[in-house]
């Protein structure tokens, strides 16, 4: 079910890719396929390495990254998947600020002597290109999770290229709706499909789409080795939350960048953190940790939740887990812009700001 379609927009290929053949009586959309086992002989052979369900989204998913995907159980099976590649000793240079679980993947990993990290100003790109040197791996967040720093792709993938090293972007925040990392030069994509892929809070699933076969081999290897398969049915709710990326994700955006509009110059935040695109705003509360903890239980319309990039609003105060760095500020929350009217996120902020 690879994707040969003709150069779309990437509204339409979230529409039209994945879909079953255009015969007669034949479903609109790929069914749940619940299967573990497989007669003999053919391309499948055991539910461990593949599924109808998985392959229909990781055609539509792959034609929006413009390249090949490989579906995992989770974000972090899919980050795991990628750091594989790695050889035994070797280097991965990665942002400072990142998602704690690539932190915690990282560390693990450098711990127990299976590679070693160094970690960079991702923003700044001489900072990057001169760690590169050595480096088996570029790992790149942008926006990075959760202080919003954005990195020049293109610059990082050529510094990176030219010293032999893969480059890695986790696209979770930007989605290839509004960022394609393949097409800037990274060899990699990664995604939590759990958030703004699947946007409704209601399935756990990750992706890694590749540039080119040689790495979407190695990564299919890895999940069939280890076995972080998604599920069936997760997989056609992810595709179907696909289907309504482009639209959601503008709706959202919008709202975010109202909010930071109304929201510059509160009397009750030191810092509105927003790098002009997608639905993700950081804002630092004045009076720290307490202050912020506060605000959060005044809310009545935004959820005190981790996740992001679902339908609903959510925030979180960052540094509530050891794990986050402590160069975030302990009054950072971290809010995911859903699909609710702005005016009543906006009230519903102030309110929940005011002494």
């Amino acid at each position: 079910m690879h994707d040969s379609s003709p150069a779309f927009h990437p509204e339409t290929l979230a529409i039209i890719s994945g879909r079953p053949p255009r015969d007669s009586d034949e479903p609109l959309n790929v069914p749940v396929h619940l299967a573990s086992t497989y007669v003999a002989g053919g391309e499948r052979e055991y539910g461990r390495y593949a599924n109808p369900s998985w392959t229909a989204f990781e055609t539509a998913l792959g034609a929006l990254e413009g390249g090949r995907c490989v579906s995992f159980a989770s974000g972090i099976a899919a980050i795991s998947a990628v750091l594989d590649l790695v050889e035994p000793g070797g280097t991965v240079v990665a942002p400072l600020h990142s998602y704690t679980g690539t932190i915690g993947q990282l560390d693990d990993r450098a711990s127990r002597g299976q590679l070693r990290v160094v970690y960079v100003d991702i923003a700044n790109t001489e900072e990057v290109a001169a760690a590169s040197a050595g480096a088996a791996l570029v790992w790149i967040e942008t926006p990075t999770n959760p202080a919003l720093e954005l990195a020049d792709i293109s610059a990082i993938a050529l510094a990176a290229h030219e010293h032999g090293a893969l480059v890695a972007v986790d696209n979770t925040f930007a989605t290839p709706v509004l960022q394609r990392p393949l097409e800037l030069g990274a060899d990699i994509v990664v995604h939590s499909a759990t958030k703004y892929i699947s946007g409704h809070s209601d399935a756990l699933m990750g992706a890694v789409v590749t540039a080119i076969d040689a790495h979407h081999d190695a990564i299919l290897g890895r999940r069939s080795l280890y076995g972080a398969i998604p599920a069936p049915f997760e997989s056609f709710l992810a595709l179907r939350g696909l289907r309504t990326l482009s639209v959601r994700l503008s709706r959202a955006q919008d709202s975010a960048q109202e909010l930071v509009r109304r929201l510059e110059g509160h009397p009750e935040l030191e810092e509105v953190r927003y790098p002009g695109f997608g639905a993700i705003v950081s804002i630092v509360v004045r009076g720290g940790a307490d202050a912020a903890d506060a605000a959060i239980s005044r809310a009545r319309l935004w959820l005190h939740a981790t996740s992001l990039g679902s339908v609903e609003s959510t925030f979180e105060r960052r540094r509530r887990w050891p794990a986050e760095r402590p160069t975030i500020p302990e009054g950072l929350v971290r809010l995911s812009v859903g699909l609710e009217h702005v005016d009543d996120l906006h009230a519903d902020l102030i309110a929940a700001l005011g002494r």
